[in-house]
């Protein structure tokens, strides 16, 4: 059997994104690193994500982000406004996530991960 090929929506500075790696290496996948708040991302990327993910871009906001509660708290906005909003300020996106096939998963709790393989 080969290596699981995975993809990991990646911020080496978050606690919960590093713990998924370390998952994701015990599993001896094969991992393509997306380091999403610097490289870039389009809104088809996104799109594709929240698609595999199965959730809305108002779900895969991080609310408790202090951006979000300055620009983003209270505001009614469209599905299409809120990608948007994300590609623009990627640190609004939650994280990590990890991709495998067609099918994604948020990192939190990094269990979560887990159910890929």
């Amino acid at each position: 059997m080969g290596k699981a090929k995975i993809t990991i929506w990646h911020n080496n500075r978050c606690a919960k994104s590093r713990e998924a790696m370390c998952v994701l290496d015990e599993q001896h996948a094969e991992v393509t690193v997306i380091n999403y708040l610097t490289d870039t991302l389009t809104e088809d990327m996104l799109n594709d994500l929240l698609q595999k993910l199965n959730i809305s871009a108002a779900e895969l906001v991080r609310t408790k982000e202090p951006l979000f509660k300055e620009k983003f708290a209270g505001k009614k906005m469209t599905e299409k406004q809120w990608v948007k909003v994300l590609v623009k300020f990627p640190v609004l996106i939650e994280r990590p996530i990890v991709v495998k096939g067609k099918k994604a998963v948020i990192g939190r709790p990094v269990e979560n991960v887990m159910s890929l393989f």
